[in-house]
């Protein structure tokens, strides 16, 4: 009973030594009170009866298996770590202790002269007792806080599965060439090196929040969009800045991906002033030009790749839109269908093609519900052409106006990811039927500020990553639900866009910071999870004040978002000859006009 209670109430990741100290310490401390109990209330029975040795003796060496039994595997270095400090719950008499000890206090504030004609020892005296008093009531309060924040994350945890890649046997695999095309594969999906991921560098070019990242196929170059209107291809492993150039966009850059299988040479871009755009770059490290390719009605946040078209991907815009665009025909953009609940527009905020079933795709926004489109048969008379809705049984209902900033689906499309704003992250199991409900809940986080990003991590999506407005990046084991990894992203309070690499262990981050950090798992010793439990504490005591509030959460955001702009609107820049003066119009209104908001078709670009 010990050992199940100690690994249910244990929630994330370190020394597996250290929880089988606690354990141990924990049932000396049970089997001790029980002694204390029986020979106290025994007292009589004790002093007519002598209790043979052969009996003492075995209760003691049954006490000895029961510890043994309760010994636990240290799983490769990391086990299980509870947010309390010393790792214990409060046993049953410890609460009735403290029912005493409320007791005796009371009667001691009973008991306390009053009035003025006390001396000025018993003042002093009674002081002393109120402050003790006052320490001993904050410190149930710290108890009951934690006790309800263990409740809360433990309400949905699995056991954390046995390590599945060790080292030394599969280096000495690979010596002998056995199983060595798969040592990468499973080096990247390992709970050891996950946590063992640490800051390793910083990428500074851009002036303003960066938005976007996405490495190519080959995993050698990275692109990156800001809010200062530029994208910018790296050589991350060096550290270097290959090529830099104008989006041609008027507001945010929100999004900015190499076409698959196109050299490289194609890059597709979206951003808020509804655009969707496409750079054409050279092989001599230059930008060619950019031309817009369609139009939203409103902020475009996020495109679809899908993973064999070079020529072809899918955008979502804030005008419940979504367009199927082919850079092959003379007029790219194409309708696929405007989402709707009821006659409702549903703006959308992120949308992902399935990576097994390609004529798949997933779209969520501005409500509950994941939506699932086939584009072979969209028929918007038929429930408004969806082919299945998931959502959390509990938001079902929800009037809180609950939204999803960022869905993804996971590297053989049968699971989809999704996070939603002040709420938790939700994977669901793409293959159920409509209306399923969840299958994971990974909490801990908090999404409120901006449209935040999720994903996976690992060649098999072995783990979950999300950032928070907290500026802290968290990985949970996708399995348990707990969490694995607990870093500091960005000083500016909030991390937005994680993408990890395709074939290395490790990963690149950007949010309200003007640069972007590149992580990799070369600590000499796995995470202690530091400072986890005051932060996640702090982010579900925000959490719970936004929910009274009732609020229009995203239009507190929009508001964020505008004063953030005016206050980081960057001076105008030096016309060039033959160009048209930039325009400082950063918003674009879903009433706007195509001509209105459009701007230039064509830009062409110099490289910095």
């Amino acid at each position: 009973m010990a050992e199940t209670e100690g690994k249910s109430t244990s929630l994330n990741g370190v020394s597996g030594e250290e929880e089988a100290g606690g354990d141990h310490h924990k049932d000396g401390d049970a089997c001790g009170s029980k002694d204390e109990d029986k020979h106290g209330d025994n007292g009589e029975a004790s002093g007519d009866r002598n209790v043979p040795e052969s009996e003492l003796k075995e209760e003691d060496d049954d006490d000895e298996e029961e510890e043994e039994e309760e010994d636990t595997d240290s799983m490769d270095g990391s086990g299980l770590f509870s947010l309390t400090e010393d790792g214990e719950r409060e046993s049953e008499e410890g609460r009735q202790e403290r029912a005493k000890d409320g007791g005796r206090r009371a009667a001691r504030k009973r008991n306390r002269p009053c009035g003025g004609g006390g001396n000025n020892n018993n003042r002093s005296s009674s002081s002393d007792e109120d402050d003790d008093d006052d320490e001993e009531l904050k410190d149930e309060d710290d108890e009951e806080d934690d006790e309800a924040m263990e409740a809360w994350l433990g309400a949905e945890l699995r056991d954390l599965r046995g390590p599945a890649w060790r080292a030394i046997p599969s280096l000495r695999c690979r010596e002998i060439g056995r199983d060595s095309q798969q040592f990468v594969r499973r080096v990247c999906g390992a709970r050891g090196l996950v946590q063992r991921l640490e800051l390793q560098g910083r990428l500074e070019r851009h002036s303003g929040c960066v938005n976007t990242l996405h490495f190519n196929p080959s995993g050698t170059r990275l692109a990156s969009g800001s809010d200062d209107l530029r994208v910018v291809i790296w050589d991350w492993a060096i550290r270097r800045a290959e090529l830099e150039f104008d989006s041609g966009h008027k507001s945010n850059v929100f999004q900015a991906k190499f076409l698959p299988h196109s050299g490289d040479s194609t890059l597709a871009m979206c951003a808020r002033d509804g655009q969707i755009r496409v750079a054409e770059l050279s092989a001599t490290q230059r930008c060619k030009n950019t031309k817009r390719v369609a139009q939203h009605k409103g902020a475009a946040h996020k495109l679809a790749l899908e993973p064999d078209s070079p020529c072809s991907f899918l955008s979502a815009g804030e005008d419940a839109m979504v367009f199927g665009i082919d850079l092959r025909l003379d007029r790219p953009a194409k309708k696929l269908v405007m989402v709707k609940e009821g006659d409702k527009k549903v703006g959308l905020y992120t949308i992902f093609v399935n990576p097994a079933k390609t004529h798949h795709f997933a779209v969520g926004g501005r409500d509950q519900y994941v939506r699932i489109y086939d584009q072979r048969k969209i028929n918007e008379n038929d429930n408004n052409g969806v082919l299945k809705k998931f959502c959390p049984s509990h938001l079902v209902p929800s009037e809180s106006k609950t939204n999803i900033t960022c869905l993804v689906y996971s590297h053989d499309g049968t699971e989809l990811l999704a996070s939603y704003n002040d709420e938790d992250i939700y994977l669901f199991d793409s293959n159920h039927s409509d209306g399923a409900d969840y299958c994971r809940r990974y909490k801990g986080h908090r999404n409120n500020a901006t449209v935040k990003g999720v994903n996976f991590y690992g060649p098999c999506s072995e783990f979950v990553v999300s950032g928070s407005d907290c500026g802290h990046i968290y990985l949970w084991d996708k399995h348990s639900a707990r969490i694995v990894q607990f870093m500091e992203g960005d000083r500016g309070g909030v991390v937005n866009c994680l993408e990890p690499h395709p074939h290395l262990p490790g990963m690149a981050t950007s949010g309200l910071d003007h640069d972007i950090k590149l992580w990799a798992p070369t600590a000499e010793t796995p995470t202690g999870l530091k400072g986890l439990k005051e932060v996640m504490k702090k982010n579900k005591r925000d959490r719970d004040e936004d929910s009274v509030r009732h609020g229009d959460q995203y239009d507190t955001q929009l508001l964020w978002f505008l004063m953030r702009h005016m206050r980081n609107r960057r001076p105008p820049r030096t016309r060039r000859e033959g160009a048209d003066a930039d325009t400082d119009e950063s918003w674009s209104s879903p009433d706007t006009s195509d001509e209105e908001e459009g701007g230039p078709d064509h830009v062409q670009c110099m490289s910095s």
